[in-house]
């Protein structure tokens, strides 16, 4: 999923302010950029002066190279080393017709060189710019520093934010999401709205679980998707103790899956568990699930299509692999602790140790013999992002919490893949997920990206969002 992102960089420039700045403003992004691993598509000196935006002109230059551009460009960075045009700025994104993200910087003046030789005033034009975008209905970020330089270490930490904040917007246009079997019957929790996510630009894909079978059932054991699964499985966990016929067919029904995947043109997968697989199939498929979420292709289990969708958010915003938990038990007498578990499918990314194991919970009613493929181990210590959407049938959008906070090495002994977790007032936001009616799933991720999740979905996406211990 990893990619180079690309930006699209408009250099604003006001006729009457030195003409030097914006020809050195432009050369300090473009370098700034390359050297933080982006692309720039921006104007040349031979297109514009200093390959600024400043006339109307300049603006549908501006435009037309980002067209031409545009299946490329991942967001738009507008850089002020001086005042600004405020209008053809704004102009030339209109006339784009680009809807990613907006980044606006401007370059602090230095009170030694205020004189109007150097006098950039680009504290000011930042406002005007953005007074702009807000008339012209262009959503827009900033930031975190009113004036701050392209290169400094607080701009190298606005890009990386910034980033995170445009692969959520673009990672969810036009996602399309596995909906593999039905919604386990004892878990209303789970129970979501597809329009809503079609409404917002999220297809949801379905496939029964008869399907599945039938088309395992066509595999045979030698097949060499069979045994490409097979040989990955084994590379990817310690399967000691595990029966063959187990991962025989383990690897039937992730041959299946990732084929159907591929057909469908599906990237993150929500899948039926409790019990159907146990009961007819004899595995279950936490490994499977595991291996996808392990490489940034989300899985969740119970069929929780809002929860994958929240476990991508974080594996967007981080580039790192999400797991599906429950808040599960609370940890002795800390408030501000708890217990997070699942049976579990996490990628093996959240585990200090793990190995294959049987399905404990279920064990007693299906059968030992019929639960094996579990990854099993104590999540390790670090930090924490958590996040949940959910489809609200009330108000006819899309909301959700995000927040963070960390796992710990406090003593744990119990089974399936757990951890402890603290996070600052968490009787708070346990008080908020009651109240607002959450579900129990929340989406876990080794990160720090509550904040850029936050502005994707909020200022981008449209969607209610609540920021825990936001200050």
């Amino acid at each position: 999923m990893k990619k180079q992102l690309t930006y699209g960089v408009i250099v604003g420039s006001r006729g009457f302010f030195p003409h030097h700045l914006a020809k050195e403003g432009r050369e300090e992004i473009i370098k700034v950029l390359d050297a933080n691993g982006y692309k720039a598509v921006v104007l040349s000196p031979e297109q514009t002066q200093h390959g600024a935006v400043q006339t109307p002109d300049d603006a549908r230059h501006c435009a037309e190279l980002f067209k031409k551009h545009g299946e490329e460009i991942d967001g738009i960075i507008i850089t002020l080393p001086n005042f600004g045009e405020e209008r053809t700025i704004v102009d030339a994104i209109r006339l784009s017709g680009l809807k990613v993200p907006v980044l606006v910087q401007a370059t602090p003046d230095r009170t030694e060189t205020m004189k109007i030789s150097h006098r950039r005033d680009s504290f000011c034009g930042k406002m005007s710019a953005c007074n702009n975008l807000m008339q012209y209905g262009i959503a827009y970020s900033l930031t975190a520093l009113h004036t701050v330089s392209p290169s400094s270490e607080a701009f190298k930490k606005d890009l990386a934010w910034f980033s995170a904040v445009c692969r959520v917007v673009n990672g969810f246009k036009n996602l399309r999401i596995g909906a593999i079997g039905a919604r386990p019957a004892a878990f209303n929790t789970v129970r979501y709205s597809e329009k809503q996510l079609e409404r917002a630009g999220i297809s949801v894909e379905t496939l029964d679980l008869s399907e599945v079978l039938g088309r395992i059932a066509r595999l045979k054991d030698t097949d060499d998707a069979t045994q490409a699964k097979l040989a990955a499985i084994k590379s990817y966990v310690p399967t000691s103790g595990i029966p063959e016929e187990a991962l025989l067919k383990m690897s039937k029904l992730g041959a299946v899956i990732d084929g159907w995947m591929k057909e469908t043109y599906c990237t993150i997968s929500a899948i039926q568990c409790w019990t159907s697989l146990e009961e007819y199939f004899g595995v279950v498929p936490c490994t499977i699930m595991s291996m996808m979420s392990e490489n940034l292709f989300s899985s969740a289990c119970e069929t929780d299509v809002v929860g994958v969708l929240s476990m991508y958010g974080l594996a967007l915003a981080s580039e790192t692999p999400s797991a599906l938990l429950d808040w599960n038990n609370n940890y002795g007498d800390d408030p501000d602790k708890a217990v997070c578990f699942h049976c579990s499918n996490l990628p093996k990314h959240f585990f200090a140790d793990v190995v294959m194991d049987f399905q404990a919970i279920i064990a007693g009613t299906v059968g030992k013999e019929n639960t094996f493929g579990t990854c099993v181990g104590r999540v390790k210590a670090g930090a924490m992002s958590y996040l949940r959407f959910s489809t609200d049938d009330y108000s006819g959008g899309i909301r959700g919490y995000v927040g963070e906070g960390e796992f710990t090495n406090d003593p744990l002994e119990t089974f399936g893949g757990a951890g402890v977790v603290r996070i600052p007032e968490m009787q708070k936001l346990l008080r908020f997920i009651c109240e607002r009616g959450f579900e129990h799933h929340v989406a876990a991720n080794f990160s720090t990206v509550a904040s850029p999740v936050y502005e994707a979905a909020t200022r981008y996406l449209g969607w209610e969002m609540h920021q825990h211990n936001n200050s």
